[in-house]
């Protein structure tokens, strides 16, 4: 448990990914709320929207959870204790006035990455704005011709 990290993992990067390439910017790893101790993969302060990406293993997927062999009776008051603070969570979040969106690890990124804008959109008080850059080649070679007078 101590080798599993807390952030970071491919499914929140490549969903954090497409999610800023749409004009979303959040919070990583963030509390929403002071009085609670756990933490948003991602997290849209303005929106009230925070973002979970759980394991299947750790979170009891009705699809891939297993359970272990070894150390039976640790291991499924531990997994079950997941869920549980999970569903507190989820309730606090919710008194509090934000909308908890959940994904399994097994989603496609992709469409996690469209529901999570479209939500964020729809609860947002300004309209999303898209990147102005034009990548790192295109932006040089902007201001290199403007320079010289093209």
């Amino acid at each position: 448990m101590r080798n599993t990290p807390r952030r970071d993992n491919s499914l929140e990067l490549s969903i954090r990914r497409l999610v800023f390439a749409a004009g979303l910017r959040y919070r990583v790893d963030f509390p929403p709320l002071a009085n609670l101790r756990r933490r948003g993969d991602l997290v849209f302060v303005g929106a009230k929207v925070v973002v979970f990406l759980d394991g299947c293993f750790w979170h009891c997927c009705p699809r891939h959870a297993t359970w272990p062999k070894a150390n039976r009776a640790w291991w499924r008051r531990k997994l079950l204790g997941n869920v549980a603070r999970d569903r507190d969570t989820d309730r606090r979040l919710r008194e509090a006035g934000w909308l908890v969106l959940r994904f399994w690890e097994h989603c496609r990124p992709e469409a996690a990455a469209r529901r999570i804008v479209a939500v964020v959109a729809r609860r947002s008080a300004a309209p999303l704005k898209r990147p102005q850059h034009a990548g790192r080649r295109g932006a040089r070679a902007t201001a290199r011709g403007s320079r010289q007078g093209i």
